[in-house]
């Protein structure tokens, strides 16, 4: 059992034809987790051109989940506004990265933003080692979220919202090394009519 008969990797062989030790993988193998077969959501692309269209329905989580990957791996320099005025460009980058709020950027489809991402541009790196399909479509929501928040008009805003929204109230400040405590929203009615 000590010395078993065994093939180094790619070692000379005279079993096979070709003298290879390694095999080829059999036409058509698919490696496990390796099926892609939505085409749109692993490229982001109809064709050859991007798309626009979210390839699942947009929810709360997947904005939450978008607003976190964002401020992970996009904040540092597209900032958590998406103006392009993030920590690593005021740091002295070489080029700052456009903001998300020019015209250019706002009417760019979905799918160019998945591109970008997955492929890297111009200086920006690809992240698509780092970031899954999914959750880069969970980013593209959140940039379009953030796109339409910092251009929105009053017609935007839903009615009986307060404009700006009201600051938090809280029952214990903190002290820096503890979070503030917040206190419960009571209903606005009740209140004005004490």
């Amino acid at each position: 059992m000590h010395v078993q008969p065994r093939v180094n990797p790619l070692a000379h062989s005279d079993f096979y034809a070709d003298q290879r030790s390694a095999r080829p993988p059999v036409e058509g193998t698919v490696a496990r987790g390796q099926l892609h077969e939505d085409t749109y959501f692993y490229t982001g692309k109809v064709g050859g051109n991007p798309g626009d269209v979210m390839p699942f329905p947009v929810t709360k989580e997947v904005l939450a989940r978008g607003r976190e990957r964002y401020n992970i791996f996009c904040a540092p320099c597209h900032s958590r506004l998406g103006d392009g005025n993030g920590f690593v460009p005021s740091r002295g980058f070489a080029r700052k990265p456009p903001s998300f709020h020019i015209v250019r950027l706002q009417k760019a489809p979905l799918g160019y933003f998945y591109d970008v991402m997955t492929n890297g541009f111009g200086i920006m790196p690809d992240y698509a080692s780092q970031i899954p399909p999914k959750d880069r479509w969970d980013i593209i929501a959140y940039v379009r979220a953030l796109q339409l928040s910092q251009n929105a008009t009053m017609a935007d805003v839903p009615a009986g919202q307060k404009i700006p929204s009201a600051p938090p109230k809280f029952h214990e400040p903190g002290t820096g090394a503890s979070l503030p405590v917040v206190m419960p929203e009571t209903n606005s009615t009740s209140e004005e009519a004490k």
